[in-house]
């Protein structure tokens, strides 16, 4: 075998594990598209889409949360407490009104960001460390507010929860505004051009001058404010408030769709339509598990499974 050959060799693999790191999540979800519209029953109902794409609404909010978090070169553990501090909230201020309640959840993840962004920031704590005291304390003091589940009886939720426009359910509409709205910040603003700079390299940003503090707290309260969002449209959908289970391993979901859709944990990078994609082929592969009457376990060993896959695709271009 010549050098020439062995060179090629070489080329044709980095360029297929490229396309694999930038378009394979969405081969993904064409090919469970395909498996399903092929051996799942009743696949291609209106009915069937629109469930699936109303569970998937508040995976895709918090995830967009989450990608500024690992673009930033963090993480954001607490986003699942911080959708059961919000539910709580909801339920407790919902007697002043519907507006009143959804500022004081968007409120409780300001404050939870505020305080994650501080430790990372200020203080020096690890990303990781930081938002995993945050996941404690935000679910304790959630108990604490409500600690049972409680209905939700509110015309404004409710509508919130199950009404459309031309068929498109309410929680769709704001999932996909706010994609647009964060991919718009990353891409075109100086904002988002300071965070990937960060996530790129901190030491290079702080010497070049960035506000690195500022950014990086703001960037934690985006995905504080991101995670509340996600918790009253779930409180809405459920038309119930539940902090012990409500947000259980969305972080994990999240950080799912981030990585299988192209942003490095490594940081510098953040891709928002392959954000929006891991998170479509999260919900694809969970519902074509349960409608295969496969048990729970199987969906989270298949998400580990995603994850490694993603990861090595990424840790193999990193070499490059």
């Amino acid at each position: 075998m010549t050098e020439l050959t062995v060179g090629r060799d070489s080329l044709d693999r980095a360029r297929l594990l490229r396309l694999l790191q930038d378009y394979g999540v969405y081969l993904g979800v064409a090919v469970l598209l395909i498996v399903n519209i092929a051996l799942t029953p009743h696949f291609l109902s209106t009915e069937n889409f629109r469930t699936q794409a109303v569970q998937v609404a508040p995976v895709i909010v918090v995830a967009l949360g989450m990608a500024l978090a690992i673009g930033s070169e963090g993480v954001d553990l607490s986003v699942g407490s911080v959708m059961a501090l919000a539910t709580s909230l909801v339920s407790l201020y919902l007697g002043y009104g519907m507006w009143f309640a959804f500022l004081a959840a968007l409120l409780g993840g300001v404050l939870v960001g505020v305080a994650n962004g501080a430790l990372v920031a200020f203080v020096g704590v690890q990303p990781i460390v930081a938002t995993l005291a945050l996941m404690v304390a935000g679910r304790g003091l959630a108990l604490v507010l409500l600690p049972q589940l409680k209905d939700v009886r509110d015309p404004g939720m409710a509508a919130l929860g199950s009404e459309a426009v031309f068929g498109i359910p309410y929680l769709v509409l704001i999932a996909a505004g706010l994609a647009l709205l964060v991919a718009f910040v990353v891409r075109r603003t100086t904002f988002g051009r300071q965070l990937l700079a960060i996530g790129d390299s901190r030491p290079a940003a702080q010497l070049a001058g960035l506000p690195v503090r500022r950014v990086l707290i703001l960037v934690y309260v985006a995905s504080g404010i991101l995670a509340a969002l996600a918790g009253v449209l779930a409180t809405a959908r459920l038309t119930a408030s539940d902090p012990t289970s409500l947000g259980t391993l969305m972080e994990l979901s999240a950080i799912t769709a981030v990585v299988v859709g192209g942003t490095p944990l490594s940081g510098g990078r953040v891709r928002i339509g392959g954000t929006v994609a891991g998170a479509v082929l999260i919900q694809l592969l969970t519902a074509t598990l349960i409608k295969h009457d496969l048990p729970p376990s199987w969906t989270q060993i298949a998400q580990a499974v995603v994850i490694v896959l993603a990861v090595y695709a990424a840790r193999e271009r990193g070499k490059r």
